[in-house]
């Protein structure tokens, strides 16, 4: 009997996998992930598992850290506002930038895109964003995964998950463990939401009225969808200059979801606290306006948003003056937002008022 007789004769491209089309993403990508080469990683996809390199980077005693994170609901305004080309800098930046935290420079960066049905363009685009995060942050874009699952996602969505390691000298691994009273908490300044708490962004969106495709009341020139979709920051670079031209970094926090209340304890000792003085904060506009249409308190805003605070960096008192002018010389607004106290419970506590 041919082919031709059979009942049911199926293929996998008729139950929704397209092999064709991921192929030719693969052969389209090729491309961008060689524009992240980097010292011991010259990128060739197409293997079973991406190759690097670890003795090229000139390390004496190497400790391998890792970090993987998402983008999280961010992905459901890039669908609607139908902006593809930025999510892929939020994955890095969110699994590059705890890197730092500890000290590490990040050496490569893995992806995994899923999606229902795989449109090339769509694809291409996150891709790119992902390779020019890892640009930013110095890492090997050196392989993924690009699974077509039908069934799984709705029509025009995907998620996106990413998986960055880096390394750092063993002796120079943060935090470090004499953050006493007195050492200056220095805040470095965030650029808008970056990729945390936008569940409530979103329901405050709908509760608003407001549209994506509406001018952003907060941000001339962009609409509501360009301005909530403005990438997180990376802090990669800057934050590696300040801790090797300096002596005084003690501790990085990345402040994410949680926000400064609940980021900053998890580098501090139960016998000590940071306090921070909000007078100083510099809030970006977006978050006045998430306030005002959230109807949210001082509280609730410390502890879901970064309230325009992306990192948070722990200094010796008579070194923060030379920090601060190494992070600004490389594209920071630095500045003092506080200090280690002796008091126990290993928590921040506020001073000041939280004007927006």
């Amino acid at each position: 009997m041919s082919n031709s007789d059979r009942k049911n004769s199926l293929s996998y491209k008729d139950a929704g996998v397209d092999i064709d089309a991921g192929n030719k993403l693969v052969d389209d990508i090729k491309p961008l992930a060689k524009s992240t080469s980097r010292l011991g990683a010259d990128v060739d996809l197409g293997g079973f598992g991406g190759l690097f390199d670890l003795k090229a980077v000139g390390m004496k005693d190497p400790v391998l850290v890792a970090a993987n994170d998402g983008v999280g609901t961010k992905l459901k305004v890039a669908f609607e506002a139908e902006i593809h080309n930025t999510v892929g800098i939020d994955l890095v930046a969110m699994c590059a930038n705890d890197l730092v935290v500890q000290g590490a420079e990040p050496l490569f960066f893995l992806d995994y895109f899923a999606t229902g049905k795989l449109e090339l363009n769509v694809a291409k685009d996150v891709i790119a964003g992902i390779a020019e995060g890892c640009i930013q942050a110095g890492a090997a874009l050196i392989g993924g995964e690009t699974a077509e699952m039908p069934g799984m996602y709705g029509e025009g969505e995907y998620d996106l998950a990413g998986f960055c390691v880096g390394a750092v000298e063993r002796d120079q691994i943060l935090p470090s463990k004499d953050i006493a009273q007195g050492d200056v908490i220095l805040g470095i300044k965030s650029n808008g939401i970056h990729s945390n708490g936008f569940s409530l962004v979103r329901k405050i969106v709908e509760v608003s009225g407001a549209k994506l495709s509406d001018n952003a009341p907060f941000a001339d020139g962009k609409t509501l969808g360009e301005a909530l979709l403005v990438p997180t920051k990376m802090y990669v670079k800057s934050c590696l200059a300040a801790i090797r031209q300096t002596t005084g970094v003690k501790a990085l926090a990345h402040i994410t979801g949680g926000g400064i209340t609940e980021n900053l304890p998890r580098v501090l000792r139960d016998n000590i606290c940071a306090e921070i003085n909000l007078d100083k904060l510099q809030i970006p506009k977006v978050f006045a306006w998430l306030a005002e249409h959230g109807g949210m308190e001082a509280a609730e805003m410390l502890k879901t948003f970064n309230c325009g605070v992306g990192m948070i960096m722990v200094v010796k008192p008579q070194q923060a003056d030379a920090v601060i002018k190494v992070l600004n010389d490389n594209g920071e607004t630095a500045y003092s937002l506080g200090k280690i106290i002796n008091q126990d419970g290993g928590q921040v506590v506020y001073s000041g008022k939280f004007s927006l």
